[in-house]
């Protein structure tokens, strides 16, 4: 019988806060393969800056995302409740967990109302592909409405799925949930993967599909697969163990889906304000960070999560000093040294955007 999700969810957050016992992390999101090109004479001054910006109609105060981890248990619960504290301290969006569980077990939605912690910055409730494609688009959006968020993120986990015990088998027909979903949906649509990146000619069906964002999750992160070897044993764990390092690495990723008008959110092995600066300036609206701050979160609470917001700053901000650049829009325009190795996969994905075949009708 597939084990209870609260337990599960418990036993992954576990997991990932365990540096001692448990190695989740996998690869590298490729961004040491790029750096900034240094501006002696800036003619920038630190009150110059402005790392604002404004993200679904409110402004929040650099391009970072707490993104969505956690859910479903009485210590996901405690976690995205400071979370969301930390974040309206902050000034910067926060997501949440998969809110599947409230359709089996409505008692634990204050586990999920965040935004009583964080009425200023932008929530994101989260939800799963398949349970798009599945459920009564009725009653999500009802619960979007009783949750008073500003955005829906859908996650995309097949891998993960795979090595859970009850866990979906059926990919079909999701992106046609996802697009006849944005048609209903009160609020913007987000789309990410949970760590193994989404291919360049997807990122356009989903845009195209009404999509108001896609949130690209690249490997160089938490690998889940990974996380869920660590539940498993025998032969399933062997097979789970083989891919260590699959996924697209998120820097290159980024750099062949372009700009995009502005619609996408990079994350997946974000672990540093200068990956944020750099993911800035190959593009992207917001970057987000989940294993950083929920290791903070749980080590040193609100307080733990301000700390690392303050350091993401303060690196972000000496970046755009140094590099001359007054906005993030400046910072979009700067030069940018890239390796040769990035440069090759850069032009491989870039190729390969138009190779995706149809497989949704």
């Amino acid at each position: 019988m597939p084990e209870n999700i609260g337990e599960r969810k418990a036993r992954h957050l576990s997991i990932c806060v365990d540096e001692s016992r448990y190695s989740v992390e996998s690869g590298s999101a490729g961004f040491d393969q790029i750096s900034f090109v240094h501006r002696a004479l800036p003619e920038v001054g630190a009150e110059d800056i402005d790392t604002g910006l404004d993200f679904l109609g409110r402004r929040i105060r650099m391009p970072v995302l707490i993104s969505s981890m956690t859910g479903g248990s009485d210590q996901g619960y405690e976690a995205n409740k400071n979370l969301a504290r930390a974040a309206q301290e902050a000034g910067i969006p926060v997501g949440m967990g998969s809110m599947r569980i409230l359709f089996r077990k409505p008692e634990v939605f204050d586990h999920f109302y965040l935004k009583r912690y964080a009425p200023d910055i932008p929530v994101f409730a989260n939800m799963g592909g398949v349970q798009i494609r599945d459920f009564p688009h009725t009653e999500v959006t009802e619960m979007i409405r009783r949750l008073e968020v500003d955005a829906l993120v859908v996650h995309l986990n097949p891998g993960q799925e795979l090595f859970q015990d009850g866990g979906d088998r059926d990919f079909t027909g999701i992106l046609d949930g996802i697009a006849r979903f944005c048609e209903a949906s009160p609020v913007p649509v987000i789309v990410k993967e949970t760590g193994f990146g989404i291919h360049p000619g997807e990122v356009t069906r989903l845009l195209d599909a009404g999509v108001s964002y896609v949130n690209l999750a690249g490997s160089g992160g938490t690998n889940w697969v990974t996380v869920e070897a660590y539940r498993l044993d025998g032969t399933m764990q062997a097979a789970a163990d083989e891919f260590a390092s699959w996924g697209t690495p998120t820097a290159p990723l980024l750099a062949a889906v372009g700009r995009r008008g502005g619609r996408i959110i990079a994350s997946g092995g974000l672990r540093s304000g200068m990956d944020v600066a750099k993911a800035t300036a190959l593009g992207a609206e917001l970057s987000g960070l989940a294993l950083p701050f929920i290791r903070a979160v749980v080590s040193g609470g609100v307080d733990g999560v301000i700390e690392v917001t303050e350091k993401l700053r303060k690196t972000l901000e000496t970046v755009m000093i140094m590099t001359s650049s007054r906005t993030l829009e400046d910072l979009r325009r700067v030069t940018l040294l890239r390796s040769p190795g990035f440069d090759a996969q850069v032009r491989a994905l870039e190729q390969a955007a138009g190779s995706v075949e149809d497989t949704t009708g």
